[in-house]
């Protein structure tokens, strides 16, 4: 498993599951500030056309390009759903945010070969390598 500096360090595209286009939810803040920070997102939510002016996915699996990272912001009981839609799409990691746990969804992942990260935020581990 690779660290969580090694993670985004080699990533460049993050996929977000559950991504809003309200600015006052968390998905779009730490989205926005990923984005800053030179990550390409790519939106997953099938409420959604566009956000943070990209293309909106209704799926992970209609994703059309290779994703590193898949960042999730869904309620745990959608997750096991979520992984086998990362290890559809050859995702190299699985990042569950602050909230999301589910323990059979992460051991599927690591069998499958990614890396797991879970019940933390993205936006403040990258803020944390930054200092």
């Amino acid at each position: 498993m690779k660290s969580i500096a090694e993670v985004l360090g080699d990533s460049k595209t993050i996929a977000v599951v559950g991504l809003s286009s309200n600015p006052m939810r968390a998905s779009y803040g730490v989205s926005e500030y990923m984005q800053s920070a030179g990550y390409r997102i790519i939106p997953v939510n099938p409420q959604e056309a566009e956000v943070l002016g990209e293309r909106c996915y209704a799926t992970l699996d209609e994703v059309p390009e290779p994703v590193d990272i898949v960042n999730v912001f869904r309620r745990p009981e959608f997750v096991p759903h979520i992984v086998e839609a990362a290890i559809r799409k050859g995702a190299h990691t699985v990042w569950m945010q602050e909230g999301v746990i589910h323990e059979q969804a992460a051991e599927r992942a690591r069998q499958a070969g990614l890396t797991v990260v879970m019940d933390r935020c993205i936006l403040k581990e990258h803020r944390k390598l930054r200092k």
